[in-house]
């Protein structure tokens, strides 16, 4: 251990705490339960009192239009600026403010909880507007047409197959299967939107003519406004040549230096095929130096890879995008609790000193491993850092000594960046005694 922290006894969670705490409950699923429950009420008011459930013509406009605001929240709260406005409006709250609000305004990173239940509910919407046109082109009821049904029918299956696959258990286990169903499946669902609106404007329009019943159409204009949000990010694809050093077999660094210095807290996204494979990691800009580093850790397939045959040259595409960790403003001091690679993260927040802090590192050999610059960089940066040790001193509980940190230092919060086991044993554990805890939540 680099340097000793003085463990005190921990404090005590409460039963109460613990279930309501509880990761089942945390934001990102309470805003899919919020989405659902919405929707429910649309539904409801359709059936009860609105009246455009029973009538044929109005419950097919009236589906498309659900369909239309459900998937249109879906992709922009994905878009990196929409992803990047909502941390600065999350952050904007001062230190002063109550921290119950600036907890819950601490957890803006579940905002997938929105992509979620918006692209279900969107999916359900959408086979029951197929399940509606189906019935009126059966009873041959003007409004539907042979080819509409054709589109509705591939577009139900490919939509279901997206949503299967970003199942947690599905994702986990195929993950490159996901990324590429996502991928390809979203452009194709994409396309066959496009053809979908023109085929439903065209049965729809009666006597009115088809250019100015399709500028009329919301499908038209939030189409638009999709396909450009999601071509955004691919029209700033490009490939630009690194700078990689290999401290161990472990982990590399890597160096940008591209004519863009990000701010500390982003991630940028990599590959090293652009339609196959890509990998978000942090940031690391050094005050006053130009470019930006990444640490790539051995953790899988493609990592190894890289870091076994490393590049000269990797694709980068969109813009830089905050993460987690940029919610570290909105507290007086916080408590970092990084795991291996965690390390690059966290690291750009040390170097920026926005807010007074406390670093727990765990990791094997840091030193070897990372290589010594980057110890005496962290060390510098934060000279009273718990820098742990696993091969020398075993597996520290991390619990405990966030908590210590915490009540030593009169800490606000803690943010750890560990993998999905620990991170939710970290959160969880702080939370349910009373202290606001972050961590990436492994969402969809």
């Amino acid at each position: 251990m680099e340097n000793q922290l003085h463990l005190a006894p921990p404090l005590r969670a409460s039963a109460v705490r613990r279930w309501v705490t509880h990761p089942w409950l945390m934001h990102y699923h309470l805003l899919v339960v919020l989405v659902s429950v919405l929707n429910l009420a649309v539904l409801g008011q359709g059936l009860a009192e609105a009246g455009w459930w029973w009538d044929a013509a109005n419950r097919l406009d009236s589906l498309s239009k659900l369909v239309l605001a459900n998937f249109t929240v879906a992709v922009l709260v994905r878009q990196q600026y929409v992803v990047n406005l909502l941390f600065w409006l999350a952050t904007r709250a001062p230190t002063s403010w109550p921290l119950a609000i600036r907890w819950h305004l601490g957890k803006v990173y579940h905002f997938g909880g929105l992509h979620s239940g918006c692209a279900v509910v969107a999916t359900l919407w959408f086979a029951l507007l197929t399940g509606a046109s189906v019935s009126a082109w059966w009873q041959r009821l003007p409004g539907v047409s042979t080819a509409l049904m054709v589109v509705s029918g591939a577009l139900v299956a490919l939509l279901i197959g997206i949503v299967v696959m970003a199942l947690p258990q599905i994702r986990t286990r195929w993950h490159n299967r996901f990324e590429l169903v996502h991928r390809f499946g979203g452009w194709t669902a994409l396309a066959l939107f496009w053809a979908h609106a023109f085929l439903f404007v065209d049965a729809q329009r009666g006597a009115l003519p088809f250019a100015d019943a399709l500028r009329a159409s919301p499908a038209l204009w939030t189409l638009i406004v999709l396909s450009t949000s999601i071509a955004l990010p691919w029209l700033r694809l490009r490939k630009v040549k690194v700078d990689i050093v290999r401290p161990s077999k472990h982990a590399a660094v890597v160096r940008f230096n591209h004519g863009e210095t990000p701010f500390p807290g982003s991630s940028t996204a990599v590959s090293r095929n652009p339609l196959v494979e890509w990998h978000s990691f942090a940031n690391i800009p050094a005050p006053g130096e130009e470019g930006f580093r990444l640490i790539i850790s051995r953790a899988g397939d493609w990592t190894g890879d890289f870091i076994s045959d490393m590049p000269s040259h990797v694709w980068v595409k969109g813009i830089t995008t905050a993460g987690v960790a940029n919610i570290e403003t909105l507290f007086k001091k916080v408590v970092y609790v990084a795991t291996g690679s965690g390390i690059g993260p966290v690291l750009p927040h040390l170097l920026a000193q926005r807010v007074p802090m406390q670093l727990i590192w765990s990791t094997r050999s840091p030193r070897k491993t990372y290589g010594d610059a980057l110890v005496d960089e962290i060390l510098a940066a934060q000279p009273d850092a718990l820098i742990w040790d696993t091969d020398t001193s075993g597996k520290p509980d991390l619990v405990h000594l966030a908590l210590a940190a915490h009540r030593s230092g009169n800490a606000e919060a803690v943010i750890c960046i560990a993998n999905q086991k620990l991170t939710r044993e970290v959160v969880h554990a702080m939370e349910s005694r009373g202290i606001p805890a972050y961590g990436a939540i492994w969402d969809s």
